[in-house]
């Protein structure tokens, strides 16, 4: 993922209401333009907007049928995005960053354990 695209998608998930309209379609298979305007308390240009920005960072894809538009998550590139962020932040796949040292438990002996069942 280069630069520019990875700046496009921040910018785009900074946004609640934009990450939110992002949630909702990631939920469903795909989902309408008109669907998304009834499940949120903004104006039609609004919810184009932000739809077009999720788009235009490659988060999102849309279909036309007709005069409906339908909207789809991207899953490989979100994939990427979380892959790329990783990997700027040295933070291990599904780990959570911590050192490994500090999530060691003590050493505990046969008897220790034996007393703890």
């Amino acid at each position: 993922m280069d630069a520019e695209q990875f700046q496009r998608i921040a910018k785009a998930l900074a946004d609640p209401r934009r990450f939110e309209i992002l949630e909702h379609i990631a939920k469903q298979a795909e989902v309408g333009c008109s669907r998304l305007c009834d499940c949120f308390p903004v104006r039609q240009a609004t919810i184009s907007h932000h739809l077009k920005e999720l788009a235009s960072a490659g988060l999102v894809e849309s279909r036309r049928d007709g005069q409906f538009v339908y909207y789809r998550v991207r899953p490989a590139i979100l994939e990427a995005y979380m892959a790329e962020l990783r990997g700027r932040m040295a933070v291990p796949e599904g780990g959570s960053g911590r050192a490994r040292a500090s999530r060691r438990r003590p050493a505990v002996t046969k008897q220790a354990r034996q007393r703890l069942d």
